[in-house]
């Protein structure tokens, strides 16, 4: 193998297993996970785009955040269901390039989305009057166009760096799919700063976004304890609670995922993190949304009755 990125033409990603049967395992577990978030994710898409009472702001941002959470989940999954199966560990040089194009555009399209919907909640709650003012259609619209924009831009950008660096390391990947910090790792030892660099300006927004996000539900906590009857309340957080729950989860794991320091990395460690924030959100996600809002799983019921 020569010492540069253009003399590799695969990357051999890491194997969940060694014997035949725990593969097989690993296919079926898989399997069933990415059934259960296509499922899940498409019945709220549906659902929400079928039922006219969903035609709302916070609705419009949810059938987004299922589009991103299907295609996420959709980048990494199948191939390693496929190499588990197949008892294989290659990827094409231009599948890994792909993969981690699409993958970076969706999951930054995700957290700028979480943005938007954590903005939807304050104007919702803080200022319901200036409501259908401040989230009218095309606001709306030009929320989630700027998300996809910058989500697309960003993927772009890291792509394009972290595939320019002259890799030295071999073609092993310490992951099942193709990520900026394994690939990182096999670059020449004075070349990766320069996507490290990018990586920096990232995090930058990326705590940008967090800062807001934070700013946004203190203000929502504030006004909802200020709410007096019970069940006002008891709404009010029923329509923030699920956002929270996602954001939480989203931030935590691919924060620790990112920005961990070297010397905290291991091979299980790494493995189990990326698991939680690219394979295991877009699963949970529909269960979340729904599991306290009665108005989206009354349409769903009626959405799956009136199919039967």
């Amino acid at each position: 193998m020569s010492n540069s990125s253009s003399s590799i033409s695969q990357f051999l990603l890491l194997p969940f297993a060694d014997t035949r049967e725990l593969q097989l395992l690993h296919f079926c577990l898989f399997l069933g996970i990415y059934l259960a978030a296509l499922l899940g994710n498409g019945l709220i898409i549906i659902t929400i785009a079928c039922d006219h009472r969903l035609h709302t702001p916070m609705y419009f941002f949810l059938l987004n955040l299922s589009v991103t959470d299907i295609g996420c989940i959709s980048t990494t999954v199948p191939k390693s269901m496929a190499n588990s199966l197949w008892d294989t560990r290659a990827i094409s040089y231009t599948g890994c390039v792909a993969q981690l194009f699409f993958f970076l555009f969706l999951i930054i399209t995700e957290y700028y989305l979480l943005t938007v919907m954590a903005y939807d909640r304050y104007v919702a709650i803080c200022h319901p009057l200036h409501y259908g003012t401040l989230l009218g259609s095309r606001a709306c619209v030009h929320m989630a166009a700027a998300a996809w924009a910058s989500g697309f831009f960003c993927a772009v950008l890291h792509t394009a760096n972290t595939f320019s660096l002259p890799l030295c390391h071999g073609n092993a990947l310490d992951q099942f799919f193709c990520e900026i910090p394994q690939i990182l790792k096999l670059s020449c030892s004075d070349a990766y700063l320069r996507e490290t660099g990018v990586i920096a300006v990232g995090a930058c927004l990326y705590f940008g976004c967090f800062v807001f996000i934070v700013v946004s539900y203190v203000q929502i906590f504030r006004a909802v304890l200020r709410i007096p009857s019970h069940q006002g309340r008891h709404k009010a957080f029923s329509t923030c609670l699920p956002h929270l729950a996602v954001v939480s989860l989203f931030v935590n794991t691919s924060m620790f995922a990112y920005l961990k320091p070297p010397s905290t990395s291991s091979l299980f460690l790494d493995l189990v993190v990326s698991f939680l924030y690219s394979v295991f959100p877009p699963a949970v996600n529909p269960l979340i949304y729904s599991m306290r809002n009665q108005e989206l799983k009354d349409a769903m019921w009626k959405l799956i009755t009136g199919c039967f």
